[in-house]
C-alpha cells in the first residue's frame, strides 16, 4: 500500500500531480525489485518501454493516443493565436441584441470550443469580455459560464483532449469486456454532475439567475463594432473534427466487423488511429485556413510548437498514470482496497461513495486528471469485487465526482483560468460558483444512490431532472 499512500500524501500536500505519481512509480519499483537500485531502474525501464513495444509489437493505441494529444494541442494553439477564436467572437458579437442573448452566445461559444478544458478556459473567458461589458453582465457570471462549459463538456465528448487520456486508462482495465470508446460513451451517459453542471449553466444564462449582488451596468459600446469576423476560421476545423472523428470511427469498425451493428463497429473500431487520423486531417485543414486568410508559413510553425510544448506536461502525466497504473497491478494494490472496501464499505453505499471520495480528492490536489489516473483503476477493482453489475456506472461516479472537486478547487487551472480570463477574482470566481456546483453535485448523488439502489437509469434521471428543476425554482423565486 505504501506507494498509493505516498502518491496520495504527495498529491494533497504538494499539490504536484505529476511528482506524486512519479514518487508512486518509484517506491513501487523499489518494493517490486526488493530494493535494489539496480533492479529499480531496470523495473522502470522495462515497464516504460512496454509502453510502447512490448512482446515483439508496437503498442500502437498508446502511440496513437500519444500523436492525437500532440496533434490536439497544435490545433489549439493555432486556433487561438491565429486569431480563429477571435474572428468568430466578433462574427457572434453582431448577431446578438441583449444580455440573454449575449449569456447564450458565451455559452454557445464554450460548446463549439470543446476540444480542451484549458483553451475553451482561455479562449472563451477572454473573447466574450467585450460582450461582457456591453450587455453589463457581471464578471463572475461570466467566469461561471466560462468554467461550466470547459471541463464539463470536455468530460462527456470522447473527441475531446480528454477522450484519447481517460480512453487509454480504459483500456487497461482488465475488467472492462468492451472497447475503451464504447465504455467511455456509456460512462458519459450516467455522469450526472456534468450533465447537470451544463443544463444549470443554459438555465443561467437563459434566466439571468444569480450574481445578484454583482450586476454591472453597460459601459461599452463595442459590440457595434463594424467588422463582422469570420466565423468558419473555427467552426470548419471544429466540425471538420467532430464528423472525421465519428465517420472514421465508424468506417474503421466496419472494416473489422462482419456485423451491421453501429455498436459492434464501435467495439471494433481502432478509436486511437481515427482520432489521430481525424486531428491530422483537422490540422491540416486549420494551417490551409489561416494561410490563406494572411498567416504567413513561418507564424504557422510556430505556432505548432507552441502547441507541442502545451502538451509535454499533460503527455508526462498520462505517461506516469500508465506506469503507476502498472505498479498497482505488480503490487495487486486495488485487490487490496477492494478487499478492505468489501469489509467496510456497503455496498448500496458505494457509488455515491467513490463520487465523495473522488470529489475529496479532485478538490485537495486541483487535478481531475491526476484523479482519473488513480482512482479508475482502483474505482474499478472495488466495483468488480462488490457489485460488478454497476462497475460502468462506479467509472461514472469516479469521472463525475473528479469534474465536481476540480470545478470547485481554488488550485485548479480551469478556476483559475476561468477567473482571470473573465477579468474576475479567482476567489470571488469560486464563491459564487460553489452554490450551483453544489446543486449539480447534490443531483448527481441523488442519481447515482438510487442506481446503487438497482433503481432503472431513466427513473435515476427521472429524478434527477426533478431536483434540478425543483432547486432552479427556489433560486429563482429567492431571488425575486
Amino acid at each position: 500500500m505504501l506507494p498509493i499512500i505516498i502518491t496520495l500524501v504527495m498529491a494533497f500536500t504538494l499539490r504536484k500531480t505529476l511528482w506524486a505519481l512519479a514518487a508512486g512509480v518509484i517506491s513501487g519499483a523499489f518494493i517490486i525489485s526488493q530494493y535494489s537500485l539496480s533492479a529499480s531502474i531496470s523495473y522502470i525501464a522495462t515497464t516504460a518501454s512496454s509502453q510502447f513495444y512490448a512482446e515483439g509489437k508496437w503498442q500502437l493505441w498508446h502511440l496513437n493516443v500519444l500523436m492525437a494529444m500532440l496533434l490536439l494541442g497544435a490545433l489549439t494553439q493555432l486556433l487561438a493565436r491565429g486569431g480563429a477564436v477571435a474572428q468568430f467572437s466578433q462574427w457572434l458579437t453582431q448577431r446578438l441584441h441583449s444580455a440573454r442573448q449575449a449569456r447564450l452566445g458565451i455559452v454557445l461559444l464554450g460548446f463549439v470550443v470543446f476540444i480542451d478544458g484549458i483553451f475553451s478556459c482561455l479562449a472563451v473567458g477572454h473573447v466574450c469580455q467585450p460582450l461582457q461589458r456591453g450587455y453589463g453582465i457581471s464578471r463572475t457570471q461570466l467566469a461561471y459560464l466560462v468554467d461550466s462549459t470547459a471541463s464539463p463538456l470536455c468530460s462527456l465528448l470522447p473527441f475531446s483532449s480528454w477522450g484519447p487520456y481517460v480512453m487509454a486508462i480504459l483500456a487497461g482495465l482488465t475488467m472492462l469486456h468492451e472497447s475503451p470508446v464504447s465504455a467511455f460513451v456509456e460512462i458519459a451517459q450516467l455522469n450526472f454532475y456534468a450533465i447537470a453542471v451544463l443544463l444549470l449553466a443554459i438555465w443561467v444564462a437563459w434566466s439571468g439567475v444569480g450574481f445578484s449582488l454583482d450586476k454591472v451596468e453597460p459601459i461599452e459600446a463595442d459590440v457595434t463594432s463594424k467588422d463582422a469576423g469570420n466565423p468558419w476560421l473555427l467552426a470548419l476545423p471544429m466540425l471538420s473534427l467532430l464528423v472525421l472523428s465519428m465517420v472514421l470511427t465508424l468506417v474503421s469498425g466496419a472494416q473489422h466487423s462482419s456485423s451491421h451493428s453501429i455498436m459492434q463497429w464501435l467495439a471494433k473500431a481502432d478509436i486511437g488511429g481515427a482520432m489521430r487520423n481525424a486531428c491530422l486531417l483537422s490540422l491540416a485543414l486549420c494551417c490551409v485556413l489561416l494561410w490563406r486568410s494572411g498567416r504567413t508559413v513561418w507564424q504557422l510553425l510556430i505556432d505548432l510548437s507552441h502547441g507541442l510544448k502545451s502538451m509535454i506536461f499533460a503527455i508526462a502525466i498520462l505517461i506516469f498514470t500508465w506506469l503507476i497504473g502498472q505498479v498497482i497491478k505488480d503490487l495487486q494494490i486495488a485487490s487490496v482496497l477492494a478487499g478492505l472496501a468489501k469489509i467496510y464499505l456497503a455496498p448500496q453505499f458505494m457509488v455515491a461513495g467513490l463520487f465523495i471520495l473522488c470529489a475529496v480528492m479532485a478538490f485537495g490536489t486541483g487535478s481531475s486528471w491526476g484523479t482519473f489516473a488513480i482512482m479508475l483503476p482502483i474505482g474499478a477493482q472495488i466495483a468488480h469485487t462488490l457489485e460488478p453489475n454497476l462497475l460502468l456506472v462506479a467509472l461514472s461516479a469516479v469521472m463525475a465526482g473528479s469534474v465536481f472537486g476540480d470545478h470547485c478547487s481554488p488550485i485548479s487551472d480551469t478556476s483559475v483560468l476561468s477567473a482571470t480570463s473573465s477579468n474576475c477574482e479567482p476567489h470571488q470566481h469560486v464563491i459564487t460558483q460553489l452554490p450551483f456546483a453544489l446543486i449539480a453535485a447534490s443531483s448527481a448523488i441523488l442519481g447515482f444512490q438510487l442506481i446503487n439502489l438497482q433503481v432503472s437509469n431513466w427513473l435515476a434521471w427521472i429524478a434527477v431532472l426533478l431536483f434540478l428543476s425543483v432547486a432552479m425554482v427556489l433560486m429563482r423565486l429567492r431571488q425575486l
